[in-house]
């Protein structure tokens, strides 16, 4: 009988698919377009991501996750169902997986709850929820299981999750809905202050690829920007430069920092002293930001390592747990 289970970290961004003994099989963005009249999936994923914010009145795209947990039932469960088929070929008969999903760690019982309901009416014969600090240690292969701190930061789409991990357990979590959105959400506003121009959620994300840093870099990068004028009313392009995209990120980053100290203070004085010598690894796509591990290392005094993938760990450390049957009764919930 060939295994058909999975592991997904679903995201507010992203989400990915792990399938036992292949890999990270599937990558595509948490969104879903839908018919408005018919209330049919017209696109999910990569497709469904195009049409943000440049679909007509009776398509609209919907980012179905909302800092990190599930806003839209139904189309939550549906995108998950088209997920599972996808990685299995569209076979719809034989496929009833076992499934491990990462959760983020603040979350509430009723949202577990909807998880797992979407996740069980989408096709899974069980489901493992995992949280997601611990999802990422286990894929940048820290030493969970020993009685030694490892502290984690994963900075997400939706969520910022700090952890401090000892003996497969979470010894502290704090879990804040500061991330790769709220980014997004402060670019637009900054452009929208300063210039009086008004871009697009997608046009914002570009903004912080190309050209955000938490920290002054060496060099300016500058980047022309489209959107619409608010005064004249008519399209118009500027050039942002990177200091200006630090300003606007400034807050963002100093809730992140304010959320590392808060955990370093509530850590035990054992663990603290592990941790300084280990130092802490950043996971997530907000890790990508050029230089926010220089302005980690500044504010906390400790040494700070970027996952070598860092978009992927929670997904990778979510597989792991699918071959790992004691660890995964272990940390799963």
């Amino acid at each position: 009988m060939f295994s058909s289970d999975i592991a997904i970290d679903l995201g507010t961004a992203n989400t990915l698919v792990f399938v036992k003994n292949k890999g990270i099989c599937l990558r595509e963005p948490s969104v879903v377009a839908l018919n408005t009249l018919t209330k049919e999936i017209q696109a999910v994923g990569a497709e469904a991501k195009q049409m943000l914010g440049r679909a007509p009145a009776s398509i609209e795209a919907i980012r179905p996750m909302k800092d990190g947990v599930i806003a839209h039932f139904e189309v939550t469960q549906q995108m998950i169902r088209h997920f599972i088929q996808k990685v299995h070929n569209n076979r719809k008969s034989m496929v009833r997986p076992r499934v491990v999903i990462a959760a983020p760690s603040g979350i509430t019982q009723v949202e577990k709850r909807a998880v797992r309901d979407s996740a069980e009416s989408a096709g899974a014969r069980e489901v493992f929820l995992v949280e997601e600090p611990m999802a990422a240690a286990i894929g940048v292969d820290l030493p969970i299981e020993e009685p030694s701190g490892n502290m984690i930061i994963d900075i997400g789409g939706g969520t910022t999750e700090v952890a401090i991990i000892s003996m497969s357990g979470i010894v502290y979590s704090k879990s804040v809905r500061v991330a790769g959105d709220e980014m997004d959400e402060a670019i637009v506003n900054y452009v929208k202050r300063k210039y009086n121009l008004l871009i697009g959620e997608r046009t914002a994300e570009n903004i912080k690829i190309q050209i955000g840093t938490a920290y002054p870099l060496d060099q300016r990068v500058t980047m022309e920007i489209k959107g619409r004028d608010l005064v004249a009313g008519i399209p118009k392009t500027l050039v942002l430069s990177d200091e200006e995209v630090r300003e606007a990120l400034q807050e963002t980053f100093s809730t992140i920092v304010e959320t590392v100290k808060i955990a370093l203070e509530r850590t035990p004085p054992e663990l603290a002293a592990d941790i300084v010598d280990k130092g802490v690894v950043v996971t997530g796509g907000g890790s990508l930001i050029k230089g926010l591990d220089i302005l980690l290392r500044e504010a906390t005094g400790l040494p700070i390592t970027l996952a070598e993938d860092p978009l992927s760990a929670v997904a990778l450390g979510a597989g792991k747990l699918l071959s790992n049957h004691k660890l995964l009764k272990k940390v799963t919930f």
